[in-house]
């Protein structure tokens, strides 16, 4: 007897061939391949990598620091060295022309010499007399004189002797209607006296002229040359202040204004004159940081060690000297200063950087409290977990903050 099995079809193989489950629950599920998220793994540890090399590239240590000021009177008395010395000086000057055309009331002829005041100094310490005639010269060459005999009271290189006289131009004309300026005694010239007795003019001279002028009526020429001087003041006190060296400043009454009348001068315009005024300013000024020292160094119970030191501002101050001002030769000035002066000490950027370098944070807020310059300290160290200034100071940046 024969005996058939059954032939299943490919189709149904499969799922007859998948294991089962316990009974009554059908096949089981086949078992699906894991992928571990390498990418996403990566991706987060980019992020984190050039996070922290983010903060370690913008790392920096930084000092911001406030400048100590301080505002006190003073009272005393200075002496500064022409260009030289722990307190030196500059003398400025300026010049400047103003016109106003007024009508003519005619002509006239004149031959009148200019004359005007100046101060004879004697450097010695024995007087000096000057007899009748003496002749001063200007730098220009221009010779004056006095007219009667004068003798000067002795004095030194800091503190000369000083007396005020007129002295009366050599010839006629307007080219002796000179401004301020020094004078030589031509008579000492080869003597020991020669650099010992000189002069100075602190206003021009005046007065000379020479052949037909044209005149105008007295009430119009003066109103003319009050308007020309009220419109030169503020010009010459721009004009000074433009002409201080970088660095230096000027002081309040440490400048002396002249004005000069020119000669009147037939205008363009038929029948007006030109009436001409002539505005000099001559100035003392000094580099700052000198100043300001000698100043911090005169007030008691500053406490000042020498710290370097400027003015913020010279308002509060005035300047006045008994000699007034100094001859452009003379080789000292002693003046007097009165009032408030406002100082700020000066910040040394690598002398703080010095300070704090390889310190920590709160060694460093220690070691700055010792700085007389430092009024404030703001100490930035970044990263935020670092809490030690680099070794090396170059590494330290310090800015300094307007007080």
């Amino acid at each position: 007897m024969r005996t058939l099995n059954d032939i299943v079809p490919p189709s149904r193989r499969k799922g007859l061939d998948a294991p089962s489950g316990p009974a009554g629950q059908g096949p089981l599920p086949t078992e699906r391949s894991f992928k571990f998220p390498y990418t996403t793994l990566i991706a987060i540890a980019a992020v984190i990598i050039i996070s922290v090399l983010a903060l370690f590239y913008f790392s920096s240590a930084k000092v911001d620091v406030t400048p100590n000021t301080v505002s006190a009177a003073v009272q005393g008395s200075f002496t500064a060295n022409q260009s030289t010395g722990a307190l030196p000086y500059e003398i400025i000057t300026t010049q400047k022309i103003a016109s106003q055309s007024v009508k003519s009331s005619g002509s006239k002829v004149v031959n009148s010499f200019a004359s005007g005041a100046i101060t004879i100094y004697n450097t010695q310490p024995k007087s000096q007399t000057l007899i009748t005639n003496t002749r001063f010269a200007t730098t220009a060459g221009l010779i004056f004189r006095i007219h009667s005999a004068v003798t000067i009271p002795s004095g030194s290189s800091a503190n000369p002797g000083s007396l005020k006289v007129t002295v009366y131009a050599d010839k006629v004309g307007d080219s002796y209607n000179v401004g301020p300026t020094s004078f030589t005694i031509p008579g000492f010239a080869g003597t020991s006296q020669a650099d010992k007795v000189y002069a100075r003019s602190s206003t021009a001279m005046t007065g000379g002229a020479s052949g037909n002028i044209p005149i105008v009526d007295a009430v119009a020429e003066d109103q003319a040359r009050n308007a020309l001087i009220n419109a030169l003041a503020p010009d010459l006190a721009t004009s000074i202040e433009s002409q201080v060296p970088e660095g230096y400043v000027l002081l309040p009454g440490s400048s002396v204004t002249s004005y000069q009348e020119l000669t009147p001068t037939p205008s363009s315009t038929t029948g007006m004159v030109d009436v001409k005024e002539q505005g000099t300013i001559t100035a003392i000024a000094f580099p700052n940081r000198a100043i300001a020292q000698a100043i911090a160094s005169s007030i008691g119970g500053l406490g000042y060690q020498n710290e370097p030191v400027t003015l913020s501002s010279t308002k509060g101050l005035i300047l006045s000297s008994s000699s007034g001002m100094p001859a452009p030769d003379a080789p000292s000035f002693t003046f007097t200063l009165s009032g408030t002066a406002s100082l700020v000490y000066t910040v040394d950027p690598t002398r703080i950087a010095a300070a704090v370098s390889g310190k920590t944070r709160s060694e460093a807020e220690v070691a700055l409290t010792n700085y007389p310059e430092v009024k404030r300290a703001v100490i930035i160290l970044r990263p935020f977990w670092r809490q030690t200034f680099p070794q090396d100071p170059a590494s330290v940046s310090v800015s300094v903050v307007n007080p």
